[in-house]
């Protein structure tokens, strides 16, 4: 076990599914037959704040759920309460099939957990501090020697496995951190904002990792404020707002829920452009919004909210006359969705200057 106060208590929470078969697990809350999270009425208060307000979510096994919200929604409250760092004020949350409360020993066997911040030891080498988390892990040396080969050579880190962790990029030092919480072959990963700070392509490589681990079976809870990563990498999403669950859904449901979509004709004359954007805006359709040329890609853009508008505008343009090359109707971005229904946009966490493996390892040699 590790020693009182060890900072790999909290930055490694998993073990080998086979050392919790056979124990208890409590079902005293309704969920899904496929959930791997589940969650009702969480409340947690900080002072007189109140981070989650009667929070209820759930996880379907093998996917990506992404939790989206303003800075101080309490994504990161949720996280830290599934992963047993702190206990609600009130409430139930079960997650792998345990109580997040009355099993914590339990639950910290079966999830992983990559924080904002690097949780490694950055003296260590990046195979030391993989092996020293396997030993905390209850596993054999040898088991431990071997999972921590393992994970270098996925997390294409086995070149830079013998230098201290400081020496590492940001995408690198990353890529250690979830190969840290994969330790124990977790059935749930946590991940509170992963790639904050990080620069495109190193982004990107992290989603690849992610993309592989729910590939292998694992469920991913992820919070960020990145739209591109959550459509990236979520297949259903939960927006929270001031401590409270304000919608939920898949990406192209919650997109039609907020409503709203825009219509894209191209006209086969591109002179017919400015005439028909003002055709359509004397037509007088109750509702419509006023159109707009986007002269680059030769099309008329008119904001719609139902059918009839369409049916009105597809009919009235056919009935002028114009010949038509393409019509196309598009759903609005998430980052619109997430403004109606925040009333802001998502404010991307300030990235720090990106730090890139090449530069890193100019400074590094």
């Amino acid at each position: 076990m590790a020693p009182a106060g060890c900072r790999w208590d909290v930055g490694a929470l998993s073990v080998p599914p086979a050392i919790v078969w056979g124990m208890k697990r409590i079902d005293d809350i309704p969920r899904a037959a496929d959930s791997a999270v589940t969650v009702r009425g969480l409340v947690k208060h900080y002072g007189e704040t109140k981070a989650l307000d009667g929070v209820d979510l759930d996880v379907r096994e093998g996917t990506v759920m992404g939790v989206l919200g303003p800075n101080g929604a309490g994504k990161t409250t949720l996280v830290r309460i599934l992963s047993t760092l702190i206990t609600p004020d009130s409430g139930q949350a079960h997650v792998a099939g345990y109580d997040v409360v009355r099993q914590p020993r339990q639950l910290r066997r079966v999830i992983g957990l990559t924080g904002q911040y690097a949780s490694v030891d950055e003296k260590l080498p990046g195979w030391e501090n993989l092996y020293m988390i396997g030993r905390l892990l209850d596993l054999s040396r040898r088991d431990a020697r071997t999972r921590a080969d393992e994970l270098l050579e996925r997390f294409s880190l086995t070149e830079a496995g013998k230098r201290p962790a400081s020496t590492y990029s940001g995408g690198m030092r990353r890529r250690l951190d979830l190969a840290a919480s994969m330790i124990g072959h977790p059935a749930v990963l946590f991940l509170d904002e992963p790639t904050t700070g990080l620069d495109p392509r190193t982004r990107n490589e992290v989603w690849d990792e992610v993309k592989r681990m729910v590939g292998d079976g694992v469920t991913v809870l992820l919070t960020t404020q990145y739209m591109e990563e959550a459509e990236q990498l979520a297949s259903e999403l939960t927006v929270v707002d001031r401590g409270k669950v304000i919608a939920n859904g898949g990406i192209e449901e919650l997109k039609a829920k907020v409503g709203g979509r825009t219509l894209r004709i191209r006209p086969a004359d591109p002179l017919q452009l400015r005439p028909l954007a003002a055709y359509l805006d004397e037509l007088g359709i109750t509702g419509l919004a006023s159109s707009t040329v986007d002269t680059e890609r030769g099309t008329v853009l008119v904001p719609i909210l139902s059918d009839e508008q369409l049916t009105a505008v597809v009919g009235a343009v056919t009935a002028r006359g114009i010949t038509v090359s393409a019509v196309t109707t598009e759903l609005p971005s998430l980052d619109e969705v997430f403004l109606s229904l925040t009333g802001h946009r998502a404010s991307a966490p300030q990235d720090p200057a990106p730090v890139t493996d090449d530069t890193r390892e100019e400074v590094a040699v």
